[in-house]
């Protein structure tokens, strides 16, 4: 295998750290015999029980239910009837929780990326939820889907760690909870969505 998956234990933990240490991993897509890979460049947590941003904060849902299952699934969602948006499940199973992917820096199969976009910017890729999921093909049919199987889906820890400083400020797009600055983004880095 090209890349190796992280284990459930990674996603276990109180999705905050979860979501810290999702930053510089990779986001692995394998698309009709290619990868579509991006370095994860910005997250957000979302918590059920003490987050009234979170869509698990006034209970289980059919759109939500996946937050109460196992850590390191797939929980997608359509935005605003446009966009679908990757998630990923954290802490332990029944502590409904998950960290949205905001923001990639596309590393390879970038074309693949550019046709699924219709765009030829690279910074245009995968600077928004979105973006990210259009680019690299993910949609309602991942939703549910185990990220530690290491198989069409999923995060790989990088080739080489890398330094860099980590900025926490407050969620977009959200009216309630912006109180927890549980955004986090790699300092500096071109991809991610706005500063």
């Amino acid at each position: 295998m090209k890349y190796t998956p992280l284990p459930r234990s990674f996603y276990e933990r109180y999705a905050v750290d979860v979501a810290k240490s999702l930053l510089g991993k990779l986001l692995v897509r394998e698309l009709e015999g290619r990868f579509l890979v991006g370095k994860i460049v910005e997250v957000e947590a979302y918590r059920g029980i003490d987050d009234p941003a979170s869509h698990a904060y006034r209970g289980k849902t059919p759109r939500n239910y996946i937050m109460w299952e196992a850590p390191g699934l797939a929980y997608i969602y359509l935005a605003y009837g446009v966009n679908w948006c990757l998630n990923i499940v954290a802490e332990p199973k029944g502590c409904p929780a998950a960290v949205l992917i905001r923001a990639l820096e596309p590393l390879e199969g970038i074309e693949v990326m550019r046709k699924n976009r219709g765009v030829a910017r690279l910074r245009d890729l995968t600077s928004g939820p979105g973006k990210l999921t259009q680019a690299m093909s993910i949609d309602s049919r991942f939703n549910g889907w185990d990220l530690t199987k290491g198989k069409l889906l999923y995060v790989a820890e990088p080739p080489s760690l890398e330094n860099f400083d980590i900025v926490a400020t407050r969620r977009i797009g959200i009216k309630r909870g912006l109180d927890k600055k549980w955004r986090f983004y790699i300092k500096g880095n071109l991809f991610v969505s706005r500063v």
